[in-house]
């Protein structure tokens, strides 16, 4: 029955356009929540349960805020589109944001982590995700037609929220890129795992986490904090949060302002952090 619920809730979501990232993330949250209440029918289910549920995750398992919000979100869609029920559970959304600032790396760190990175795939990756500020699901989204060299420009298709938009291309980042080509031949996505298909989340986790090591780096970083640090610089650099914010995808410029400080220059003058390294 979860399966078939789940296949189901994907079908929906693929009709709707929502984003393989987002459609990945909908489907952990509702196999976790239907495992977890697997003594019952999902129909049978009371509002005093669900908000148990909620309550729980919150108390006992201690998740943040943007997991709560999330799995909340997957109930009430899965709840509203499979089960044809209305459930609110906006009484439980977080009041207070949480304040928390970014993880970044400094201009050094991502220096040394690149350094390290003796594989020429593994550093076009890593070097691609910092110097345009891109998501890893962005990155590995990437086809080798989203390279505008002659324009020296980067097209991001359907990222979060389904926006399209264009980051400018390092010259080093290009010069990087064309070697990589070059070697590995990749037929339609940038960066190819086995059999052509896209290269995985997971190994490109694995390739930070052994750069770091390599590194002697111990600040906390995930792929995600190469963003961070894109942005971070960019502020350094003297950027201005406005430009930041169409350059990292933000809908609303409160979520870019965790960067700090506004700056007047010009979007043209913008060069990729990479450069200064």
């Amino acid at each position: 029955m979860e399966k078939d619920y789940l296949q189901r809730f994907e079908t929906v979501l693929k009709m709707q356009r929502y984003s393989e990232n987002s459609i990945r993330n909908y489907l952990s949250n509702l196999s976790y929540f239907l495992k977890i209440s697997s003594s019952y029918k999902p129909e049978n289910l009371t509002q005093k349960q669900l908000e148990d549920f909620i309550i729980w995750l919150v108390d006992k398992k201690k998740v943040g805020q943007s997991h709560q919000k999330a799995m909340m979100a997957t109930i009430t869609k899965f709840y509203k589109e499979i089960l044809q029920k209305n459930i609110s559970l906006k009484h439980l959304y977080p009041k207070r944001k949480e304040n928390k600032l970014p993880k970044f790396l400094t201009k050094e760190e991502v220096k040394r982590i690149l350094q390290c990175t003796e594989n020429l795939k593994h550093k076009a990756i890593l070097t691609t995700i910092y110097a345009c500020g891109l998501r890893l699901s962005e990155a590995l989204e990437l086809n080798i037609s989203d390279i505008k060299s002659d324009q020296n420009v980067l097209l991001v298709r359907q990222s979060k929220g389904n926006k399209d938009r264009v980051v400018s291309l390092s010259d080093k980042l290009l010069v990087l890129l064309r070697e990589y080509y070059k070697k590995y031949q990749p037929k339609k996505y940038l960066f190819e795992g086995a059999g052509e298909e896209k290269y995985s989340p997971r190994s490109v986790q694995q390739i930070l986490k052994n750069a770091l090591r390599k590194a002697q780096i111990i600040s906390p970083a995930s792929v995600h904090t190469l963003r961070h640090s894109y942005a971070t610089h960019l502020l350094e650099n003297g950027t201005d949060i406005r430009i930041i914010k169409e350059l990292l995808g933000h809908k609303n410029i409160k979520t870019t302002e965790i960067y700090t400080h506004i700056t007047d220059i010009s979007k043209l003058h913008i060069k990729s952090p990479l450069d200064s390294l």
